[in-house]
């Protein structure tokens, strides 16, 4: 099969536009781009609870917990909502844990034949490797039973008040361990480290922590450029990670510490413990001292490590809150009626949560806020100097791309820091030109959905609509993936491989323009193509267009192609080769003139499906005229103004058989036919350069003067930037 491949040869576009006055090994990177796909692979999906039946009827009637629990993932925009098993002694556990893959044991107390612990000690017995929570109401008598117990079989004790958001929380944390030292790998996903071993605190707090994080990461999920993309950018969430002990916090900062977020530390609690288990296993009481000064002994240790990382200490003891504040360090009263939104606060302003907020450093008053990437590209510049000296110096702006999962940028600028570059225009300029290739690369390859207050001059392709993207709107997609997926396509000097900047409109926007305005009946009947081009440029398209449109012409600041993009177009065996109409209009200063040209020429496109020379080709060809649909694709048109002429330097048709090979040609090596101005010179049968890519040097036409000059390119088609308006407008008329 013959493959034929139009394209036009961009002049030189440099993908960083860097400044000379960046360091070397700064001005020159590559940003790999992350999946999403391959984190959070392991799953909560069978939860088995054991409970009395008393609690079982709270949690199945009274608390409803299966229908919080997947309103909550619904809303929270999670998939795989767990299953819950409810039975009330352990012989009934044990029948299901033998017949059902369950991946979490929650153990309630006061069952019909034991309490929580023994239940649970039990199934740990049987089933070692099932993951085991504990969940207890606590009273004087059950905190006298814990220091009796050796909790560390357990994977963890909670206490029960009733939330069934505490379920959530369980099961996220679990999901968080699971999956955390693969998602570091894959990704570079963050870490917040938790530490607290009062039962009852941490019972309270995680609920209410992990509802912020998850509320969060739908508001990043924004930066996705399609809805599959956006569930999917969830995954990359910060984990949580809670630790009881000195020993156990520090052993998971220095595995994580690359990663880590921040930290969130109880002021006191165990350090250089060890519990003797076979006094605990004789019944023995064996009492866990506590240090007072734990919390600020970690929090010195790590920052010693990273002058950086957020670190927050929560107590219950006022006079922490001086010596916390007196190393640098957030404090968090536990007594505080407003706790948890004084916690939030402090996730918000210093782990980067929320928008961005630039603060005047002396006042502490906020001089511009970013809500997103594309906001923070846009402002970058704008920033007061000495705002953006007091963020870029705590490494502010890479923790807060690190929270919204925008690893490759913040990995990149994690490494530049005040003290290695300490000049804040290369900062901003840095920042700048990451952003900048972070969005090329995430847009390149993608069809993203059309968002018109994110697509700009850095932007790629994106369609509006949820419909197909027709023939040569999939060939095209095709292509920019093609070109995504072989990086080394960039690697010529003065030359960039891509396809014009693109937005299609999808083949349901034309199956509502038809309905909405009644065109079938004109459209399928015997009316002449005048008459029918009549018709459908009186019809109206919606004006939710009409911001799309100048978003686009904004982004573009060049002509427009309005393209066909039919559902049968392009296909291998009947590829409908001029079948249907193309238009161009040049970039004007007067936007509604320049709308007006683009609505009737979409709306020519559309009436082209009709004309009596597409119905003809539809009968040879034996599909039905009726089941055609059409895709628009609007692309950039790739070349220079030249006084009132628009024009590439050289365009050009590759075939990928060369029938005629001359010399060392080989027929599978191809051939391509070069033009100076509009590809439609080539397709026409004008006059071309034929040149093999592997014989570049070896051009027949080349080879004397007189074939030089006889078979040589006299004319050629270019895009009328004066007079094209008024020949359209000419047209119009004539029609009407």
């Amino acid at each position: 099969m013959l493959t034929c491949i139009y394209f036009v040869f961009l002049s030189k576009i440099k993908f960083l536009p860097m400044s000379d006055q960046i360091p070397a090994q700064w001005s020159n990177f590559y940003l790999k781009d992350v999946s999403f796909v391959n984190l959070m692979m392991r799953r909560i999906y069978n939860v088995l609870i054991v409970a009395n039946p008393y609690d079982a009827f709270i949690l199945e009637d009274d608390g409803r917990v299966e229908e919080k629990i997947y309103n909550e993932y619904m809303e929270l925009g999670l998939r795989y909502p767990p299953t819950f098993t409810q039975v009330s002694t352990t012989e009934e556990a044990a029948k299901i844990l033998n017949t059902v893959d369950i991946d979490l044991v929650i153990c309630m107390p006061g069952n019909a034949d034991n309490d929580a612990f023994d239940v649970a000690r039990a199934v740990k017995a049987d089933f070692p490797d099932i993951h085991c929570v504990v969940l207890t109401p606590f009273s004087h008598g059950i905190t006298k039973r814990i220091q009796h117990e050796d909790l560390s079989i357990f994977d963890y004790v909670f206490c029960w008040l009733g939330n069934t958001n505490l379920i959530l929380s369980i099961i996220k944390l679990m999901e968080d361990k699971m999956n955390i030292d693969n998602d570091i790998e894959e990704a570079g996903v963050q870490m917040i480290l938790l530490v607290e071993d009062s039962i009852r605190f941490y019972s309270s707090i995680l609920p209410n922590l992990y509802s912020y994080i998850l509320t969060q990461s739908q508001n990043f999920a924004t930066e996705a450029l399609t809805r599959h993309d956006a569930s999917l950018r969830q995954r990359g969430r910060p984990k949580v990670v809670l630790a009881r002990t000195y020993e156990e916090a520090w052993a998971i900062y220095q595995r994580y510490k690359d990663n880590c977020l921040g930290v969130i530390s109880d002021a006191r609690f165990p350090i250089d413990n060890v519990k003797d288990d076979a006094l605990i296993a004789a019944g023995h009481q064996v009492n866990v001292t506590k240090d007072a000064e734990a919390g600020l002994k970690l929090l010195r240790a790590i920052r010693a490590t990273d002058e950086y990382v957020p670190l927050i200490m929560e107590s219950s003891e006022s006079e922490n809150r001086e010596k916390a504040e007196a190393e640098g360090f957030r404090f968090v009263d536990k007594n505080s009626k407003k706790m948890n939104v004084d916690l939030r606060h402090l996730l918000e302003e210093h782990m980067g949560f929320g928008d961005f907020i630039f603060r005047n450093p002396k006042t502490h008053e906020e001089v511009m806020r970013v809500r997103n990437l594309k906001d923070l590209q846009d402002n970058i510049f704008k920033i007061p100097r000495d705002s953006m000296l007091y963020h870029i110096s705590r490494n502010h702006v890479s923790r807060w791309l690190s929270a919204r999962a925008i690893f490759p940028v913040s990995s990149f600028l994690k490494d530049i820091t005040w003290h290695k570059l300490q000049d804040v225009d290369v900062h901003r300029q840095i920042i700048f030109d990451a952003i900048v290739a972070y969005r090329r690369m995430r847009n390149e390859g993608v069809v993203a959905v059309f968002d018109r207050y994110k697509f700009d001059r850095y932007a790629h392709f994106a369609r509006i609509g949820d419909g197909s993207l027709g023939g040569k709107g999939r060939g095209l997609a095709f292509l920019d993936n093609v070109i995504k997926r072989h990086p080394d396509f960039n690697g010529f000097t003065n030359a960039t491989v891509q396809i014009p900047k693109t937005v299609v409109l999808c083949t349901d926007v034309f199956d509502s323009f038809m309905d909405q305005n009644n065109l079938y009946q004109i459209a399928l009947s015997d009316a002449s193509d005048d008459e029918i081009l009549h018709a459908f440029l009186q019809a109206q398209l919606p004006d939710t267009f009409i911001g799309d449109f100048f978003a686009f012409f904004e982004a573009t600041h060049s002509p427009i192609a309005i393209r066909s993009s039919s559902l049968l177009e392009d296909s291998h065996y009947q590829p409908f080769a001029g079948i249907y109409s193309t238009y161009m209009i040049p970039y004007l200063e007067d936007k509604y003139e320049m709308l007006r040209m683009l609505a009737c020429a979409i709306k020519a496109v559309y009436a082209s499906v009709y004309y009596h020379d597409s119905k003809a080709y539809m009968t040879a060809t034996s599909n039905v005229i009726d089941q055609e649909k059409m895709a628009v694709i609007l692309q950039q048109v790739v070349g220079k103004e030249y006084g009132d002429h628009f024009y590439p330097n050289i365009s050009g048709v590759l075939r990928s058989l060369n029938y005629y090979p001359i010399g060392e040609e080989q027929a599978e090596e191809g051939i391509v036919s070069l033009a100076l101005g509009l590809g439609k010179y080539i397709v026409d049968g004008g006059q071309t350069l034929r040149v093999s890519p592997f014989h570049p040097r070896q051009v027949l036409q080349m080879s004397e003067m007189d074939i030089a000059l006889r078979e040589t390119q006299t004319q050629f088609y270019a895009l009328d930037m004066k007079h094209v308006g008024e020949d359209f407008r000419l047209m119009m008329a004539l029609i009407f």
